[in-house]
């Protein structure tokens, strides 16, 4: 595209010396002359051309001058837009307000041609850079549109609804907070059969959006394979020769899903490298939910998982999480811990499954303080009545 130049100037001449003297960038199509013999004509012009780059603006001129127009010019708020003011030698007192109000550069009369061609460089040089930032710009704020959007999608995807279990018989709670507009933690949770609920915490490896989208790959493998109603382990087993055709970069995800016996309150679950969760007794009691050493999903193909059994007895609570809530980090870069949170667990025997979540999410803010949040931090929690 040609540098557009518009020279604003009551002396005819000047267009025909400028036509004459960049006639080879005229040719080439590097530069396009418009032409223009007072301020009101010259604004004229910006409206009929407003992808005009520089103006070249004598001070003098009848009916509207230049320092007049320089200030129309600076309503537009366009910076990619370079003002050369033009003036009589010696007139230093308007080049000078000319500058502080904005103009790019100066040139006197009788113009050094040379000298002209060098500030149009000049400004040629800074329009470009403009123009790149403010592409830029435009990258970033699209970029921030979908970043938004795939977060509101993420959410979106994740279960709400609670009904899944009976309220007199449990109560349960949720959380995700990514650190990031999207992250890779998740938690799900849906019925198998009419008295069995598969419920997953997890949490890929990797930030940002390549987490998101394996999240939600691995989700949907997940949720698919537990609808079948395995086994605890023959799920994961089935689902980490899945997740290991779909990694890219070496990703993985760390898992801990369960099969909730409605009725008994019996959990067969299998943890895939996952945080261990708790049980909250209602005396305040905190036991931690022994790990079976399974690989994470997604590293080893055809690994053999194992799998336990737990019973939620009435009263009792099951927490699981995730690492952003014993890996957040204070200003001293000190972590929250697993001691912090189980002495935290304890306080929490006879509080429901919103209240504990509340109440981790409460005092991991504290302690993280003004520390930007590093990880996501999601929890589960399911109370027995």
């Amino acid at each position: 595209m040609p540098i557009k130049i518009l020279s604003v100037d009551d002396e005819v001449d000047l267009e025909v010396l400028l036509t004459q003297y960049f006639r080879r960038k005229i040719r080439k199509g590097e530069y396009e002359f418009f032409f223009a013999h007072n301020g009101i004509e010259g604004l004229k012009q910006l409206l009929l051309h407003p992808d005009i780059d520089i103006i070249l603006s004598d001070i003098n001129m009848p009916e509207m001058d230049g320092l007049t127009m320089l200030a129309k010019v600076n309503e537009m708020r366009n910076p990619a837009l370079k003002v050369i003011m033009v003036s009589a030698y010696g007139d230093m007192e308007n080049i000078r307000t000319a500058m502080n109000n904005g103009a790019f550069d100066f040139a006197t009369k009788p113009i050094d041609l040379d000298d002209l061609q060098k500030s149009i460089n000049n400004a040629v040089e800074q329009i470009r850079f403009i123009r790149e930032s403010q592409k830029e710009h435009e990258q970033l704020k699209d970029i921030q549109s979908d970043l938004r959007i795939a977060s509101e999608i993420q959410h979106a995807i994740l279960p709400t609804n609670k009904n899944v279990l009976p309220k007199d018989l449990y109560d349960m709670a949720t959380l995700m907070d990514p650190a990031k507009d999207v992250g890779g933690d998740f938690y799900d949770y849906f019925k198998t059969d009419e008295n069995r609920l598969g419920f997953v915490m997890a949490d890929v490896s990797g930030k940002g959006v390549p987490a998101a989208l394996f999240m939600a790959v691995s989700r949907t493998l997940l949720k698919a394979t537990g609808l079948r109603d395995l086994v605890s382990k023959d799920c994961m087993t089935n689902v980490n020769d899945l997740v290991c055709g779909e990694s890219v970069d070496g990703m993985f995800v760390t898992v801990f899903y369960g099969r909730l016996n409605i009725s008994t309150g019996e959990i067969d679950y299998t943890n895939a490298g996952h945080n261990p969760p708790y049980v909250v007794h209602a005396d305040g009691k905190v036991e931690v939910v022994p790990a079976q050493g399974n690989m994470v999903l997604g590293a080893v193909e055809k690994f053999q998982y194992k799998n336990d059994k737990i019973t939620l007895e009435k009263g009792d609570m099951l927490f699981t999480f995730t690492d952003g809530v014993t890996e957040a980090m204070n200003k001293d870069g000190e972590q929250f811990g697993e001691k912090r949170l189980e002495e935290l667990l304890r306080t929490c025997g006879k509080k429901t499954s919103q209240e504990t979540i509340d109440t981790v999410r409460a005092a991991v803010a504290e302690w993280a303080g003004n520390t930007e949040q590093s990880d996501d931090v999601t929890m589960l929690v399911i109370k027995r009545k």
